[in-house]
């Protein structure tokens, strides 16, 4: 198995789009968990308390701000980290939402989810992971793209070596 970091240089086009996305992706999260603890929720309080429109706890608020700050680590360090924080995160938070619509009407509902926490999940895990996967999972990446050359290296070689042939001025005697 080939390991994609080797391949990809640190500072590659496609780092900007991962740090993009965490960054965004980290600084809606953060905003929301700081808004939820501003105001004064109890930590397990399900009563119905609302940030930006969603459903809210000082427990919900705290995880945001996490997961928040670990999206800006992510951003500052860029990358394949970021890529694959990206994906992991958006994957976490698909299961985060199916989880939680199967507690909605339950006692075990402790982070005050209702429906449009569910959808926000939803959204939020879809656009992280396609900031993570931007780039690196495609049917017809182009042959000069890292991820690509590390997935097929004999053809990436006799690519080289077959462009370096043409771009060679020719003897002439």
């Amino acid at each position: 198995m080939a390991r994609l970091d080797e391949h990809l240089p640190v500072d590659h086009r496609l780092s900007s789009v991962y740090r993009v996305g965490a960054g965004l992706m980290g600084l809606v999260l953060l905003a929301f968990g700081i808004l939820g603890l501003i105001n004064k929720i109890g930590f397990f309080d399900t009563g119905g308390a609302t940030v930006a429109g969603l459903n809210t706890n000082g427990t919900l608020s705290i995880l945001s701000i996490c997961v928040g700050l670990l999206l800006f680590i992510g951003m500052v360090i860029g990358g394949n980290f970021a890529s694959t924080l990206n994906m992991v995160l958006g994957v976490l938070f698909i299961l985060s939402g199916f989880i939680n619509l199967a507690l909605l009407d339950t006692d075990y509902n402790f982070l005050a989810f209702h429906l449009q926490n569910v959808l926000f999940s939803f959204v939020v895990g879809l656009m992280l992971m396609m900031f993570g996967m931007y780039g690196r999972v495609s049917g017809g990446l182009p042959h000069d793209n890292p991820y690509w050359q590390a997935r097929h290296p004999e053809q990436a070689a006799q690519e080289l070596r077959h462009s370096r042939r043409q771009s060679m001025p020719i003897a002439r005697s």
